[in-house]
């Protein structure tokens, strides 16, 4: 026991003497957990209260340093006094939970709710930003790991929220450094093992594996639901982007159950418009000047009066121009014109015929003929 004291005190005054550590909530977190145990603070209490001394705001709670000073001395804890690694684990500020999907925050990108894979890059950010981009057919969110509890509880909690999410593909580098987190081996372990009595990933062997703040009925609706794809390791873009796109193809449906504890978005049957009320700030009729190869839009006042003409070889230039200078106030007038300058667009483009739609609704009371442009009948 002298000999581990020894070694303790000996990665607390490193922890102690680098000003990194002293505002680092995880060196804050292990001189909290040996001051709880009276086996470690009887002996070392006039170092812990040193160590209390030099404690600052915390500014982060990990940076995955080479050698994690705290944790090699709460690792040799562990052996004198088992409950230090129940009263240990990296800390960080509990997160708001927000409305909508996902719940958590993190650093993640979201693509779309109702697909079914999910992707993990654990310590890999820069395939976050490649599988993102490359706009994968079921890929429903991706982002990365840093760690084997808090993190782990975050990335359940937000896939308990989308039963939509059937497959989690886990790749990219695993964090290992002297002394270091293992999010990816954690994760498989916990797929394919589950947890013990104590909250502990069964068979993790990254830095304290615990669960603390999931019911385990969670954690096993959490198994229930996903299909886990061990790919650690594997970083090559063209490779994972064919994974995906293979795995959705597979998607077996949302998953039945829901847990308790999470708000899943209701999907809404959207409803066609009623009525139709018309822009204070006028209309416009989309039409194509061939010959020139030119889209041309005229905007009028509600009395039919032309005040505005405009034209260019695509759709852009023209509801940006329309929207600088203020031509339409209304959403639905704003969308309906963006649909209608796309049709004209294509129409242009392939040679086909075009002829502008009526704004959908119908006019609360009947229109006047300086509106007639809103049926559709100028081509």
């Amino acid at each position: 026991m002298a000999d581990k004291l020894e070694q303790i005190t000996h990665e607390l005054r490193q922890s102690m003497a680098a000003k990194k550590c002293r505002r680092c909530g995880c060196f804050q977190n292990t001189v909290n957990a040996l001051q709880a145990s009276p086996a470690i603070n009887e002996p070392l209490e006039s170092l812990l209260n040193e160590a209390c001394s030099l404690f600052e705001p915390v500014r982060y709670d990990c940076l995955g340093c080479e050698v994690c000073w705290p944790a090699v001395a709460q690792n040799l804890a562990e052996e004198i006094d088992l409950a230090v690694a129940e009263m240990g684990h990296c800390a960080t500020q509990t997160p708001e939970v927000r409305e909508g999907w996902p719940p958590l925050p993190g650093d993640y990108r979201v693509m779309r709710f109702q697909a079914p894979v999910a992707v993990c890059t654990l310590n890999s950010d820069h395939l976050v930003a490649a599988l993102a981009d490359a706009n994968i057919e079921g890929l429903s969110i991706v982002g990365t790991l840093r760690t084997e509890n808090l993190g782990i509880e975050h990335l359940i909690r937000n896939v308990l929220a989308n039963p939509g999410i059937r497959f989690l593909i886990v790749c990219g580098e695993d964090t290992r450094k002297a002394i270091g987190h293992l999010p990816g081996q954690s994760l498989v372990s916990l797929m394919e093992n589950g947890i013990d009595e104590k909250g502990r990933i069964i068979g993790a062997k990254g830095k304290r594996p615990l669960l603390k703040n999931l019911e385990r009925h969670h954690i096993e609706l959490f198994r229930q639901q996903l299909t886990l794809i061990d790919k650690v390791g594997e970083t090559d873009v063209g490779s994972l982007t064919a994974l995906i796109a293979k795995t959705a193809r597979d998607d077996p449906g949302p998953f039945a159950t829901t847990a308790d504890h999470v708000h899943v978005p209701a999907i809404e049957k959207a409803a066609e418009p009623e009525r139709l009320v018309l822009d204070p700030k006028g209309y416009f009729i989309v039409y194509l000047d061939r010959n020139r190869q030119r889209l041309l839009l005229e905007h009028y006042s509600n009395r039919g009066v032309l005040n505005r003409v405009f034209e260019a070889t695509s759709s852009a230039p023209l509801y940006s121009t329309v929207i600088e200078q203020g031509l339409i106030s209304r959403l639905d007038h704003a969308a309906y014109l963006g649909r209608e300058l796309a049709r004209a667009e294509q129409a242009l483009k392939r040679g086909e015929p075009y002829v502008q739609d009526r704004a959908p609704g119908e006019l609360e009371k009947n229109p006047s003929s300086c509106c007639s442009a809103l049926t559709g009948t100028r081509t």
